[in-house]
């Protein structure tokens, strides 16, 4: 009797690691010809998440004395010394403070707007591409959702024609049909999980940049040595 339940046993194991072996890319496969531009937008989403993580972390690095040194110079009247450290300092914080130091001796309601524009143009920057991941979330729900119907008149009209069509035939076929739809549904969701991420962390940097640019504005109120 044991051996009975024990052949039972690895027969229904043995279908379980069939079903798992085709789920994956033989159900992607199942999925039909809307696939494809969902696999595009799919490779499309995590191309520009990686690129546009990698830029943002660059732009976020700021030395955290950066700005002590470049009271320092200031107050002691070093300016060349001070435009020569943000010169060779690649960041959107140095960037502004190299443009207020170009701009010393004009009123300083002229030196925070042409800081305000190098600032909104390093925003601009990082901000570049990042729409795409927000179109990507929105269409690709509804690819997913244009293969199923699609694939749902078809099979509907298979079945129309066929004679006795099986209730357990018919679940099969649209239990495939649904494949294009909860995947572009996924693929919505990582993207869109993806851009906010990003504006987060652009968030961040943009509040290290206004941090910078008010504590250059004080800076240059300060009597000199």
């Amino acid at each position: 009797m044991f051996d009975i339940f024990l052949q039972i046993d690895s027969t229904g194991m043995a279908k379980a690691l069939a079903v798992q072996k085709e789920s994956v890319m033989g159900l992607l496969v199942k999925g039909g010809v809307l696939m494809i531009p969902l696999a595009i937008l799919f490779a499309m989403a995590i191309f520009f998440f990686i690129e546009r993580l990698l830029a943002i972390r660059k732009a976020s690095k700021i030395e955290e004395n950066f700005m002590s040194i470049i009271r320092d110079q200031v107050v002691s009247g070093n300016i060349t010394s001070a435009r020569s450290l943000a010169k060779n300092t690649s960041n959107p914080v140095a960037r502004m403070i190299d443009k207020g130091l170009q701009r010393i001796g004009k009123p300083i309601d002229a030196i925070e707007k042409s800081m305000d524009n190098v600032g909104k143009l390093e925003i601009y920057k990082m901000e570049r591409n990042l729409n795409i991941l927000s179109v990507i979330s929105r269409i690709a729900p509804l690819f997913g959702f244009v293969g199923t119907i699609f694939g749902l008149i078809l099979l509907l009209k298979d079945f129309a024609a066929a004679a006795n069509p099986a209730i357990s035939d018919i679940a099969d076929a649209m239990y495939v049909k649904m494949i294009t739809s909860a995947t572009g549904l996924i693929i919505g969701i990582l993207s869109f999980l993806g851009y906010s991420f990003l504006n987060t962390q652009i968030d961040k940097t943009v509040n290290k940049m206004e941090a910078a640019s008010a504590e250059f504005i004080d800076i240059l109120q300060e009597p000199t040595k």
